[in-house]
């Protein structure tokens, strides 16, 4: 596979329309097998559906027993519990301006569009209910939980053609995901995507959201925020403030010293990830990103992937 075909479809080079239909034959031609079968993302355990009574046995939950069958048969007895098979996933997608930008395969924004598409691939099926919340720090987008493909592509279509924000304007992932906490819905799936970057206003609402959900964390970065090449004299601008500094990379000292700051700054995204309790998938754009989605919801689905990072 040439590293062309392990980008996902350029927003800049294709219509909605034609990144949509691209992303589909991808997704479900790669993830084949993975489409199907056991709930992604469902916390582990029995369920909270009320079942059936059947007689008590040492070392069951005392906190299931039937005391209105107790009581009558004079045996105990304990409710069984259904497994719930409807999921509800929300996506948080931040395509604030510092995803616009890439050196690599493609740019962060590109990333981040696919890995939702990705995911509403993985959870449209048997019901499940998908809705979307995109924030670009202009502006916030709320997009129903409901059931269907159709609805599926009308939410990949609508984060695709979000217009950009202007430089300068600074997004707020945590605000997007408060959005989640009231009203109080039932327990299912979070995806936030986003490259984390900035205050880290999101570890609270996701902690709380971590209580009641599962969460998983989909951090999008380039190479060139982990080290510097070394190509003379740059131009660096945040686009999220419009500041702009030179900075002389021919300087080995100076590459040092962004590469320390810049793995102290992903630990520490990281680490926020892990307070929260969310599963921790890092994708790049520079690497096969349905390979790593891949390896993240096989892994999850054997139980070796949980909280923190992966």
């Amino acid at each position: 596979m040439s590293r062309r075909d392990q980008a996902p479809p350029s927003l800049k080079d294709d219509k909605a329309e034609v990144v949509l239909r691209k992303l589909e034959l991808t997704v479900k031609r790669r993830l084949d097998g993975l489409l199907f079968g056991n709930h992604l993302g469902l916390v582990p355990g029995p369920g909270s559906e009320p079942g059936e009574s059947r007689l008590y046995h040492p070392g069951d939950d005392v906190r299931r027993m039937d005391w209105f069958v107790t009581a009558r048969t004079t045996t105990p007895h304990v409710r069984e519990t259904v497994a719930d098979r409807e999921l509800e996933t929300w996506l948080v997608i931040d395509l604030s301006p510092s995803l616009d930008f890439g050196t690599a395969l493609c740019e962060k924004r590109d990333l981040a569009v696919a890995a939702a598409a990705a995911f509403v691939y993985l959870t449209q099926h048997g019901g499940n209910r998908i809705g979307a919340i995109i924030t670009t720090g202009a502006q916030t987008v709320r997009i129903p939980a409901l059931p269907g493909k159709a609805h599926g592509d009308w939410i990949i279509r609508r984060i695709i053609a979000t217009p950009r924000a202007g430089e300068g304007t600074r997004g707020d992932l945590g605000i997007a995901l408060e959005e989640l906490r009231r009203p109080e819905r039932k327990r299912g799936l979070i995806v936030a995507i986003s490259d984390f970057l900035g205050e880290p206003t999101w570890v609270r609402p996701m902690t709380g959201l971590q209580a009641r959900h599962d969460i998983i964390g989909v951090e999008v970065l380039d190479p060139r925020e982990l080290e510097l090449p070394d190509v003379g004299l740059v131009m660096l601008t945040d686009p999220e403030t419009g500041r702009q500094i030179e900075v002389q990379t021919a300087s080995r000292q100076t590459r040092q010293q962004y590469a320390q700051e810049a793995a102290a700054q992903r630990e520490s995204i990281a680490a926020g990830l892990r307070r929260s309790g969310a599963a921790h998938l890092r994708l790049r754009t520079d690497r096969d990103w349905l390979h790593d989605i891949m390896r993240f919801v096989a892994q999850r689905r054997r139980g070796t992937v949980g909280g923190g990072v992966r």
